[in-house]
């Protein structure tokens, strides 16, 4: 595995794959690498999860997304999707190879790689980063150099942790496994979001008793897909679904949660008492941080609250030469998606012409050294 390339891209999923289908075409060496497989975040989507955006708008590389009765793509069909792509483009894909430190070289840089179990964000990264004692050491390193490094790495790596006594007990998860699994039991959903306004729905329908928890006084139209939202007023005013608004969960005792009431900021209120809710399984669906390591360790300049990379708009460079970023690695730990897939697609124009001394596409705008905030 070890050996020189023109170009590596860290992160096979959607965009990542996109770059290495447009560098096939234009016959520039290089290879992908991830810690997982192909389109690894999707892996621990619960099964049959639906895409926000349609099929058109996630499709990459010119090839069509057909999806049966032309409907939204589920992450199955999307994964099915992105592998036909890679063995269409017969592209340079090496998956379960971890990128465990990263470096800039006088010429370009190293990357020191081992062979992974799982890529890096979900679940099994999750109950590493609870218990470090667990995660193996790496074994059978190698090292690949490059002249260019892509980082498309993803933003979705790592719960947005509550910090609460009891967050890391078995019974408690941030991640909606399959849903048969809770039938019959009783589950608190924390969070607001799509994920968590989706599991509320779903677990409902195999048959959990469910009962919501949110910080806030009601949900935020626009940060949910628009066709679940209906559904789960629905549920909720037939009582079918419970729902506790401007509460939080603040210490997790098996068998119940003490969940304290919240002020205007969403924060527990320190002058009212918690009360105690009895539940089997705890879903914390609070969100996902970035995990920045690499970023870190190549010296790439982090802005905002966000902490985005700081890179060329109009080319995708970073404050570090040759050194690129593309997809949602670009936005860092998104509190309001404004990344995503389907406006993502120009990052791969703009790094290619950038890369091959062609002027920038048409649509790229002036530069600017961070993430326009609209």
């Amino acid at each position: 595995m070890s050996g020189d390339h023109d170009t590596v891209i860290i992160g096979a999923g959607p965009i990542g794959l996109e770059l290495s289908c447009a560098l096939v075409r234009e016959g520039v060496e290089h290879v992908v690498l991830d810690a997982g497989e192909i389109g690894a975040t999707m892996g621990w989507w619960a099964p049959g999860t639906k895409y926000f955006s349609s099929p058109e708008r996630i499709a990459i590389a010119g090839v069509p997304l057909v999806v049966p009765a032309q409907d939204k793509a589920t992450r199955e069909q999307y994964m099915d999707y992105l592998r036909g792509v890679v063995e269409q483009f017969s592209l340079p894909v090496r998956t379960f190879t971890r990128v465990i430190e990263a470096s800039v070289s006088s010429d370009g840089f190293a990357l020191c790689c081992a062979p992974s179990t799982h890529a890096v964000g979900g679940p099994e990264e999750a109950r590493e980063q609870a218990a470090p004692s667990a995660r193996p050491r790496p074994a059978g390193q190698q090292t690949i150099t490059c002249r260019r490094l892509v980082l498309a790495i993803g933003n979705m790596h790592l719960p947005r942790r509550l910090d609460i006594p009891g967050e890391n007990l078995p019974h408690v998860s941030h991640y909606l496994r399959d849903p048969h699994r809770y039938h019959g039991r009783r589950v608190l959903i924390v969070g607001g979001k799509n994920s968590a306004v989706e599991a509320a729905i779903r677990l409902y329908r195999v048959g959990a008793s469910v009962t919501m928890s949110y910080r806030r006084d009601d949900f935020d139209a626009q940060r949910i897909k628009y066709w679940l939202l209906p559904e789960l007023r629905w549920l909720i005013d037939k009582r079918r679904v419970a729902f506790l608004p401007r509460t939080m969960p603040v210490r997790i005792e098996p068998p119940s949660v003490q969940l304290a009431p919240t002020d205007e900021e969403g924060r527990p209120r320190a002058d009212a008492p918690s009360e105690a809710l009895t539940c089997d399984d705890v879903l914390l669906l609070t969100g996902y941080i970035q995990d920045k390591t690499l970023l870190h360790q190549l010296g790439v300049e982090l802005v905002g609250d966000e902490q985005r990379p700081r890179f060329c708009a109009q080319t995708m460079q970073t404050n570090v030469e040759r050194l690129y970023v593309a997809g949602t690695a670009v936005a860092g730990s998104q509190r309001r998606a404004r990344v995503f897939i389907e406006n993502a697609h120009i990052h791969v124009r703009r790094i290619v012409c950038h890369m091959l001394g062609r002027e920038p596409p048409e649509d790229a705008p002036m530069p600017e050294l961070s993430l326009p905030e609209n």
